[in-house]
């Protein structure tokens, strides 16, 4: 399905193998019922690599870009649980976006996701945007394939200093493509289509790619009424 709302956070990390299991229980049972909670948030998502990097891949979905620069957004970011503290602490190359949806088309959710990360020149972004939103049309309609997506970040917002983030290194992406799908193989052949016709336009950007399976989700209940609301606007 289209992403719920307007705007996402964007997170790919890694984890020490000694806090996985921490960090699991975390995320399913504290960090995104309390992001989902937050006013505006409609969903958090987290997948896992069956390649790429970093490891793991979380996905937020607000509805618009001013929940993710809100107060009650960053009252949460600025006082961590305790939990929240010894989580992070096993974090390893986090890579953070808060993003604009700039396109997003679907039938339904994919059980496989495959992350494209790319930069591109903000004076190029009119031609690339039309040409990558083309692309994914086309590739929406691929068999196996649910969704079909476009988020730029917003380079200010992503990096915000923040006493969660404090004493991290965080990586900032740049233009995001996302592509949903019922299976690895239909996934993986959808990115491999994308990748071929992109580089044919955008020839010295270098893309990151990974593609990741669905762990763990969670969606308002209010979330399905505001995309009803979204669409018909």
């Amino acid at each position: 399905m289209t992403l719920l709302g307007k705007a996402v956070v964007a997170i790919w990390n890694d984890i020490t193998p000694e806090g996985r299991e921490n960090f699991i229980e975390w995320h399913n049972r504290e960090h995104i019922p309390e992001r989902v909670a937050i006013p505006g948030f409609l969903r958090g998502r987290r997948y896992i690599a069956e390649y790429g990097n970093p490891e793991y891949f979380t996905l937020y979905e607000a509805a618009d870009p001013t929940v993710l620069t809100g107060q009650p957004y960053l009252e949460r970011l600025n006082n961590p649980t305790p939990w929240t503290k010894q989580s992070t602490a096993d974090f390893r190359n986090t890579i953070r976006g808060i993003c604009n949806t700039q396109y997003s088309h679907g039938t339904g959710d994919g059980g496989f996701l495959l992350t494209l990360r790319f930069d591109a020149d903000s004076a190029d972004r009119a031609r690339l945007e039309k040409l990558i939103t083309a692309d994914l049309e086309r590739i929406g309609q691929l068999k196996g394939i649910s969704g079909v997506h476009l988020c730029i970040a917003d380079t200010s917002a992503s990096s915000v200093e923040t006493a969660e983030r404090k004493g991290r290194q965080v990586g900032v992406p740049n233009w995001i493509v996302l592509i949903e799908g019922s299976s690895v193989a239909a996934t993986d052949a959808a990115g491999q289509q994308f990748a071929d016709a992109f580089s044919a336009y955008a020839q010295d950007t270098i893309t990151e790619r990974g593609l990741y399976r669905l762990e763990f989700s969670l969606i308002d209940l209010t979330a399905g009424a505001i995309d009803i609301e979204r669409k018909a606007s």
